[in-house]
């Protein structure tokens, strides 16, 4: 079923809709994305962006422009784009592009994953090893320390291997039932490459003149026990650590958006949102674009990276991440994302993610650094975010 962009998210359609996309999605060419406000499958392709010196915004949106035609639907382009800004992007303009309303409102979306077989003997690498990890966050904390910088994220990677490929649907499927309303995705993101995840974090969203981002910085471990979970949210919402965090994030969100905006409306303090791993501070930013020229992914290019993904200053933190990380992050804390010939468009922070190519899945995940961390909680923090891939891998750190 076909929903066209003009439509608002909550149409009355038949239950089953946005569940029939994820169960119609295949790794070879298609690209799903499922938001709190939409579910998008695409199928085929029909252009791909071209790689060159010129800014992504730029060349999406000539290419989506030669695509118009008169009277049809405004074409989309769907892809991730990597962390580093001079790496190639992976988007392309799909042949066919299903929409339906979100996951979280179709009533299938409750309904088990089949299991799918044999899902162990997956090998396990870390990369790097807990007590390297913790070397690294150590040597930023004293630099911060000194005064070199005021925040860095350090991420680490497991790679998982296995006698044989990875069920991606199932991945997908695990993923999109364990946190329907957040945002959940699987696009190719490069020759045999597949990029699949469940981020939690919108980057920023374009709607007509009306803009959203909500940065996430600072975040908690969930808990099985109720009484506990509610501490451990309580906590979070009182951490000086965490709240300094969060308040750099949000402060470089503002700087990035207002040049680009006619009205700005940032709160005062975060909010909680939770995952099925995770409590994070959250912060709702909306505002109104001052040109109506401004896409979705020239906004979203202004703000990547944030400081929740890099650090600050950001020229500082990236070369820290790259002295002090062993492996190239890829699309991991790039963005992934659609956008139409008219500008709307969302992109997500590309977090809670893996990149599956053969036999192999390379899981990542990063933790704030600041002058209060420690390599103990840090390093936690990580092993949490990596559970919600774990979940749906079938494999245990």
């Amino acid at each position: 079923m076909s929903l066209s962009l003009d439509e608002p998210a909550a149409t009355a359609v038949s239950p089953g809709a946005a569940t029939a996309l994820l169960e119609a999605y295949r790794p070879t060419g298609d690209r799903f994305l499922a938001s709190p406000h939409r579910t998008l499958l695409g199928r085929g392709t029909a252009a791909e962006i071209p790689h060159d010196a010129r800014p992504p915004a730029r060349r999406v949106r000539e290419v989506l422009g030669a695509l118009r035609r008169p009277g049809a639907p405004a074409p989309v382009v769907v892809g991730a784009l990597p962390f580093a800004p001079d790496a190639p992007s992976a988007l392309a303009v799909p042949d066919e592009v299903r929409w339906a309303p979100p996951l979280r409102e179709d009533p299938l979306i409750a309904l088990p994953v089949p299991h799918d077989g044999d899902r162990s003997g997956w090998r396990v690498r870390e990369v790097p090893a807990p007590e390297r990890y913790g070397e690294a966050v150590a040597a930023a904390v004293a630099r911060m320390r000194a005064g070199e910088f005021d925040k860095v994220v350090l991420a680490r990677t497991l790679e998982l291997t296995s006698h044989r490929e990875p069920d991606l649907p199932v991945m997908l499927r695990r993923l999109a039932r364990r946190d329907p309303a957040g945002y959940t995705f699987a696009v190719p993101s490069g020759p045999g490459r597949t990029l699949i995840g469940a981020s939690p974090e919108l980057l920023v969203a374009r709607r007509g003149g009306r803009l959203t981002a909500n940065p996430l910085a600072g975040s908690a471990p969930r808990s099985a026990d109720l009484a506990e979970d509610v501490r451990r949210a309580a906590a979070l919402l009182e951490s000086e650590k965490d709240l300094h965090e969060h308040a750099v994030v949000v402060a470089a969100v503002r700087e990035a958006l207002a040049p680009l905006c006619r009205s700005l409306e940032v709160p005062e303090r975060p909010t909680l949102v939770r995952t099925a791993a995770l409590w994070h501070l959250s912060t709702t930013v909306a505002g109104e674009v001052a040109d109506p020229d401004v896409t979705a992914l020239d906004l979203a290019s202004a703000l990547h990276p944030t400081p929740a993904v890099c650090g600050t200053p950001t020229d500082v933190a990236r070369a820290v991440i790259a002295e002090s990380e062993p492996f190239d992050r890829g699309p991991y804390t790039g963005m992934v994302g659609w956008q139409d010939a008219d500008g709307d468009g969302e992109w997500v922070v590309t977090i809670r993610c893996a990149e599956a190519e053969a036999r192999t899945l390379r899981l990542f995940a990063g933790a704030g650094v600041v002058a209060a961390s420690t390599p103990e909680a840090e390093t936690a923090e990580t092993a949490a975010k990596f559970r919600t891939f774990l979940h749906a891998v079938g494999a245990a750190l």
